[in-house]
């Protein structure tokens, strides 16, 4: 039996990561810098995670856009969501913000291309790839 990845559900599980990062970390773990550890605020870890959710989330919408419901709705979603991420790390003022809406876009995106995928119900158009 051949093991196949969720990306929908991948996406979703480090859009929570994410926001569990953000939210809770400097609540819970602000005596790490007193170890010599500084993740709180550190720009590469915070450009990781927000790659690593572009990178996972892009994947999925494309594939279920691509080879399932052809429906933008998710990338548009999702792509607002990403952005909310970027401006997040421009206007740190404003972090909580707009890292609120951020997380819910992205989380959303995920689960309506699931939603779709799942109620599409493989009626292939012409350009599917399967």
């Amino acid at each position: 039996m051949r093991y196949r990845i969720n990306w929908d559900w991948l996406g979703i599980g480090a859009s929570v990561i994410c926001a569990i990062h953000c939210a809770l970390l400097p609540l819970l773990l602000t005596s790490l810098p007193l170890f010599g550890i500084n993740i709180i605020h550190h720009l590469g870890f915070e450009l990781g995670m927000i790659a690593l959710a572009l990178v996972i989330g892009s994947y999925s919408m494309y594939h279920g856009y691509k080879k399932h419901h052809h429906r933008l709705t998710p990338w548009l979603l999702f792509l607002l969501g990403g952005g909310f991420l970027v401006l997040k790390q421009l206007f740190p003022d404003y972090q909580l913000l707009l890292l609120v809406p951020a997380v819910a876009l992205i989380i959303y995106a995920h689960l309506l291309n699931v939603r779709s995928c799942r109620s599409h119900n493989h009626a292939h158009a012409d350009d599917c790839r399967h």
